[in-house]
């Protein structure tokens, strides 16, 4: 595996993967700031910026972006999370310049065209109602703003309908002059490409980012809270989650592991026995998200409203039971086993290399190799899995649910239990 890393004079990172078994190239640009870069009269600026920048700039109109880009049988997309913002596009390897210019105009000169933004502003609308028309997204929202109260994190990526309504081109203009700075983005490109031609064109097309520092967002401080809906639906979601390591921290991958035992596939302990043996519900899974100063473990579950509670108490216990009797070997292996095949699985796509390639770049300072990745997750062990369990049940309960519960009374008695006694928790 090579990777070829360099550095631009302003700072901006330029990385690369060369595949030789890959007859295309994926690049693109991502910045180190999502939505949690916002200031509360931000919320939803990012997503909104990322809309926009497909829609003109100085160069360009809309159309005429998207007709270069598919002129030469490319595409061209972008992405706005918590903490990063993508660029990015696909082409053949000698039309890498040209997909690198459409990438740089973009995120350089914008029009910000005031018929433009109207128009956009309504899609985001209607990715805002469809959002709210899905109880998954819905319960997700709700899990986050229990877990991380009044935080940037804790709050949607869509923004509101009323942030956005509010949202005019200065409002775009003054997000992106501070954020999108060289030294917090990293262009990222896998598959056939020439390093020496990309940073070459990089020089070029991005000499003219500032090099000052960007500001730094607010920390994360996992809270814990409970919200809840009872807007109508056929089943009630269920998301619960408690504090997990964060992205940097040695138990990030432990975490990781944890969830793929608990809930991780349909031989894993929640779906075998909430869906298996109890029929509670069809779908049951865990998880766990990391930033650079937080995370969550969450599990996600949706039955019918008249049982709720029992499924509500059926995870409890599983949990606690887990934390109580540990993992056994071959569960471990399996999971072990899974993640590595989903690792390597993922770096035969150069689009999800070069992301890849780009998230290390902006989180850890380097890129980790596909070999040191490994050797974490096969340095992990049974009684890890099982100390880290019982650290997490003793975080405070963030619990999301929307649609009706029939036996409030007895919900609320088994959230109010959800914690493990501090002398295993310690």
């Amino acid at each position: 595996m090579t990777v070829t890393r360099s550095a631009l004079a302003n700072g901006l990172t330029v990385v690369s993967h060369r595949m030789p078994e890959v007859e295309t190239v994926s690049l693109g640009i991502w910045i180190g700031a999502g939505s949690r870069s916002e200031q509360p009269a931000e919320h939803g600026v990012a997503h909104f910026l990322e809309h926009m920048a497909f829609k003109g700039t100085k160069r360009r109109s809309a159309r005429e972006i998207v007709e270069e880009i598919e002129a030469v049988g490319g595409d061209l997309n972008a992405a706005t999370s918590v903490d990063s913002t993508g660029y990015y596009a696909r082409v053949l390897p000698a039309d890498l310049p040209l997909a690198l210019d459409i990438l740089s105009d973009i995120i350089l000169e914008p029009r910000f065209d005031g018929a433009e933004l109207t128009r956009e502003r309504d899609v985001i609308l209607q990715e805002i109602a469809a959002s709210s028309d899905s109880p998954d997204d819905i319960a997700y929202d709700f899990l986050s703003e229990a877990a991380y109260p009044d935080q940037p994190v804790g709050r949607p990526i869509l923004g509101t309908a009323q942030s956005v309504l509010g949202f005019e081109r200065k409002h775009l203009g003054a997000y992106l002059t501070a954020h999108y700075h060289a030294p917090n983005m990293v262009l990222a490109a896998a598959g056939a490409v020439d390093h020496a031609v990309l940073v070459a064109e990089a020089e070029r097309l991005l000499a003219g980012l500032s090099s000052e520092p960007t500001p730094i967002p607010q920390r994360a401080v996992y809270m814990g809270g409970r919200r809840q809906s009872a807007k109508a639906f056929e089943q009630t979601h269920l998301m619960i989650a408690l504090e997990a390591p964060a992205y940097h921290q040695p138990d990030y991958f432990k975490s990781q592991i944890l969830a793929g035992a608990l809930g991780g596939g349909m031989s894993s302990r929640l779906f075998q026995e909430v869906r298996e043996r109890r029929g509670l519900c069809y779908s049951v899974y865990a998880f766990s998200s990391g930033l650079t100063d937080s995370g969550m473990f969450v599990v996600h579950a949706a039955g019918a409203p008249d049982k709720t509670d029992e499924l509500f108490s059926v995870i409890r216990n599983e949990l606690e039971r887990a934390a109580d009797r540990g993992f056994d070997q071959a569960e471990l292996s399996r999971v072990k086993a899974q993640l590595k095949m989903g690792l390597l699985a993922a770096l035969e796509s150069s689009s999800a290399r070069a992301e890849q390639l780009a998230r290390h770049s902006l989180f850890c300072g380097r890129v980790l190799t596909t070999a040191e990745l490994i050797e974490r997750i096969e340095a992990v062990g049974t009684a890890d899995l099982q100390a880290l369990l019982q650290k997490i049940l003793g975080s405070p309960l963030s619990l999301a649910t929307v649609g009706p519960i029939a036996n409030l009374a007895r919900f609320e008695a088994v959230a109010d239990k959800f914690t493990v006694p501090a002398s295993r928790a310690a």
